[in-house]
């Protein structure tokens, strides 16, 4: 794996479960980050090695500076990585990509996230125009999480204080069906990945089309027994994957059966 060289410049705390580390890219060409509201990029702790790394939403970016709100929390090497980053540090940034694809014209979306999808959720609000009314749906553990939020014109916040988040079982799917569903409209969510998929079913079921909503699945619930059991039966939903993308279909359409087919197998 090729990675693109970064170092830390600054850390700065800004709750007591955010902290922010900044980043200068040596080569922020050649990572080729996205413009999109979502914007990730892959941060590999040892820049020198293809270990396992983690993705974080890019809160901001400016040339060869980039700044990742992290959400701190209990155990995973990310989280550890972050409260002890420091000046001089590096790491190795790969696989920069964006989800967020408001379609033109659209002027009311859904915002609906966890934790995990705070940052990206901050920098869509922030950039999102004072014209299109925004409703943000987010399970939060207390009024720190909210305050991070940007205020503006035309948003709304509806909290689920200390749900979900891997503490109790996501509410966000519920609070979604209880929302006024705007048409025409679009809906983005960042969240757990068995929520994602119910959120999905939701949208669709009520007859919106692809363009009408990025759903993204940022974290699993006990992700070490789903990957004890996908690399038991996974193959058949990979292989339907790359079927749909032999086929055409494009990223978006196949990652959906490739959910649907994992579903179906029990995962």
């Amino acid at each position: 794996m090729s990675f693109s060289p970064a170092s830390v410049v600054e850390t700065l705390p800004l709750s007591p479960r955010l902290r922010r580390i900044s980043l200068h890219i040596d080569d922020p060409e050649t990572l080729a980050i996205p413009a999109g509201d979502d914007c990730a990029v892959g941060v590999f702790f040892d820049p020198t090695t293809p270990d396992a790394g983690r993705t974080y939403s890019v809160r901001r970016h400016t040339g060869d500076r980039i700044d990742l709100d992290i959400v701190l929390h209990t155990g995973g090497r990310g989280s550890a990585w972050a409260q002890t980053a420091t000046a001089g540090d590096r790491v190795g940034l790969d696989h920069a990509r964006a989800w967020y694809r408001r379609p033109s014209g659209i002027t009311r979306q859904l915002l609906v996230t966890d934790l995990a999808g705070l940052p990206a959720t901050a920098r869509i609000v922030e950039e999102t125009p004072p014209a299109v009314a925004t409703t943000v749906i987010i399970e939060a553990a207390d009024h720190h999480d909210l305050d991070y939020l940007p205020a503006g014109p035309g948003v709304t916040v509806v909290p689920s204080l200390g749900t979900g988040n891997g503490a109790t079982p996501s509410r966000l799917p519920d609070l979604l069906r209880e929302a006024d569903l705007p048409e025409p409209g679009y809906c983005w969510f960042a969240g757990e990945a068995a929520a994602s998929r119910a959120v999905r079913k939701y949208v669709r079921g009520r007859g919106w089309t692809i363009d009408q909503y990025d759903i993204n699945g940022y974290w699993r619930f006990d992700s070490t027994a789903w990957d004890t059991r996908f690399a038991v039966v996974g193959d058949e939903a990979v292989a339907v994957y790359q079927r749909a993308i032999a086929a055409g279909k494009g990223e978006k359409v196949a990652l959906e059966e490739f959910d649907d087919a994992l579903e179906q197998v029990g995962l």
